[in-house]
């Protein structure tokens, strides 16, 4: 099984990449949220330059936020600093649409895009539409040395719904998904197994990731305490951004549901009333806010992150590792980047 990181975009997040790849860990991953962090390409273009062997990916571009041939252009370009290290991971959008009050794009756009982008990658003169006319393009001179189209860049798609892990089975090297409770992962790898045989595919073909926030708790350490807080909490305080957007749909246990009304009544206070999301997404994936503080309960903790003893968490991690998945990918919460070695501690025992 590969083991990962993913990273806020930070400008200094190529130090912590490079760390890692010392450590042996195969993968770097990257948040494209334009609203929270610096832009994508530019963190890691400084990764790509200070680093050697470990994969750097795109976990991952939201399209409606770049053009195509913008978006194929980027993907070479890094190609060009780290040859055949690069990976295109893609989704329709959670954090880096809802800071600007938008949901999800569309499915069916999503496809179109992907299709552009890869047959430029791949060398390929493509139909693309914009203003309301489609037009040719392709890149005029990559012969020229300045970009990298030959190395292959792997598509890998970020896919929670029915309908996207089929087309994820249909056209991906491979899936991502987010992880809060276990048996949910387990049955997720499960769904996109079916998908991959519908498209009649082998499973195994999929190459399949798990990304999540945790913490490796000391002996006697509380789920709550204030570091698993600062290392895990920023997932459990989207967790109830998910609810409050309904972009969850869960039957909440009776420990949580009565802090998800009050929570939904903090959210009533927001500011400015007609953009509520600019307050709740604020920090989104990467601390807790003061007002947030109190939700995160031991309950809630271990409900929505990767959170336990060294002992029960190998036990998940193998779990996951039996059920298909080819990585587990941790984020490092911006300022806990030294949570790293634990994990990889962890890791090692696999």
């Amino acid at each position: 099984m590969d083991f990962g990181i993913a990273l806020a975009s930070n400008l200094d997040a190529w130090k912590t990449a490079k760390r890692a790849e010392e450590l042996g860990l195969t993968h770097a991953w990257f948040y494209d949220s334009q609203m929270l962090a610096p832009d994508i390409f530019a963190t890691m273009a400084l990764a790509a330059e200070h680093t050697s062997k470990i994969k750097l990916g795109l976990g991952v571009l939201v399209p409606t936020n770049r053009i195509a041939p913008v978006t194929a252009n980027g993907l070479a370009t890094l190609n060009k600093l780290a040859p055949g290290r690069i990976i295109f991971g893609a989704g329709t959008g959670f954090t880096a649409r809802n800071t600007m009050g938008l949901g999800p794009m569309k499915l069916s756009d999503f496809r179109e895009y992907l299709r552009v982008v890869q047959g430029l990658l791949r060398g390929e003169t493509v139909e693309w539409e914009c203003e309301g006319s489609r037009h040719k393009v392709r890149f005029l001179n990559p012969e020229f040395g300045m970009v990298n189209i030959k190395d292959p860049i792997p598509l890998h798609i970020s896919a929670f719904a029915p309908k996207a892990r089929r087309m994820t089975a249909e056209m991906a090297d491979g899936w991502m998904t987010f992880m809060s409770v276990t048996a949910r992962a387990l049955h997720e790898a499960q769904e996109i197994a079916a998908s991959c045989r519908e498209a009649g595919r082998d499973p195994k073909s999929l190459y399949r990731t798990v990304f999540t926030l945790g913490r490796v708790l000391d002996e006697g350490e509380s789920p709550a305490s204030a570091r698993a807080k600062a290392e895990a909490g920023p997932m459990a305080a989207v967790f109830f951004h998910g609810l409050v957007e309904s972009t969850l749909q869960l039957q909440l246990p009776p420990a949580i549901a009565p802090l998800m009304e009050e929570y939904r009544r903090q959210h009533a206070g927001y500011q400015p009333a007609d953009a509520k999301y600019l307050q709740m997404h604020k920090l989104h994936l990467l601390a807790v806010r003061p007002e947030e503080e109190r939700f995160l309960t031991e309950d809630v903790m271990k409900m929505t992150t990767f959170t336990a003893t060294a002992a029960e968490l190998l036990d998940r991690i193998r779990a996951l590792r039996d059920a298909g998945y080819d990585q587990l990918t941790v984020q490092l919460a911006p300022h806990h980047e030294d949570a790293l070695e634990r994990w990889v501690s962890l890791f090692e025992k696999v």
